[in-house]
């Protein structure tokens, strides 16, 4: 059961649901300071308090009740395929790279320093690393099938949040990237084997591109 079955998959569903009965608990999950207090991604006390930790947090919150469920059947039909393709914990380390990787690109490209949550990046991460996967077993019919119609999904959730002002779009690309860069770099065996000077230059650009943007930035706010 534990090889065959989506057990990382249902346990991020099961924290994310339970983070959001308790945003519920704790006066709703709409409120600032509910958020806030949780674990929202805040950008000025990531950048002068240094609680980086909050790159990490949002993944597992979310804002009103339509925000989770939407997430949570996203994350339901993705988590489940990308899991079985990458197995256990490549995927979870997909969906944990991709998510802070995605809110730190939101962190340095929202100057509004609004308050950021939801498992989005991750998500955005899981169609990254299918990408991945396309550009890599590009004579694989069955992966060709696949990643057309994801690369399908990203164009239209992009062009979706071009059309809502308060969507983390930079967050989501950024989501996007690092799913694309961590599913190369941690391989994928149960399909094949990606060279090792490709899979360890993935890794490189995975770590140096955020540090240089943090550099360039100066505060980690642009």
């Amino acid at each position: 059961m534990w090889r065959n079955e989506p057990v990382i998959t249902y346990v991020l569903l099961v924290v994310t649901i339970g983070m959001f009965m308790l945003e519920t608990a704790m006066g709703g999950s709409t409120q600032v300071k509910v958020l806030v207090a949780l674990g929202a991604r805040y950008n000025p006390y990531i950048a002068f308090f240094g609680q980086w930790w909050r790159l990490v947090t949002p993944i597992f919150l979310h804002i009103g009740i339509v925000h989770l469920l939407v997430n949570m059947m996203s994350l339901w039909f993705l988590g489940r395929m990308t899991e079985t393709v990458f197995g256990h914990w490549r995927f979870l380390a997909i969906y944990l790279v991709s998510g802070i990787v995605g809110n730190f690109g939101g962190m340095i490209f929202d100057s509004a320093n609004s308050v950021g949550a939801g498992a989005s990046t991750s998500l955005f991460g899981l169609l990254g690393a299918f990408l991945m996967l396309g550009d890599n077993f590009r004579h694989n019919p069955a992966i060709n099938a696949a990643v057309r119609q994801f690369a399908i999904v990203v164009v239209i959730n992009l062009v979706f949040d071009l059309t809502q002002p308060s969507i983390d779009i930079a967050g989501h690309i950024a989501g996007l990237i690092g799913g694309f860069l961590i599913a190369g770099a941690v391989g994928v065996p149960r399909v094949g084997t990606i060279r090792r000077v490709k899979r360890v230059l993935m890794g490189v650009l995975l770590i140096a591109v955020p540090i240089i943007l943090f550099i360039v930035d100066g505060t980690g706010i642009m």
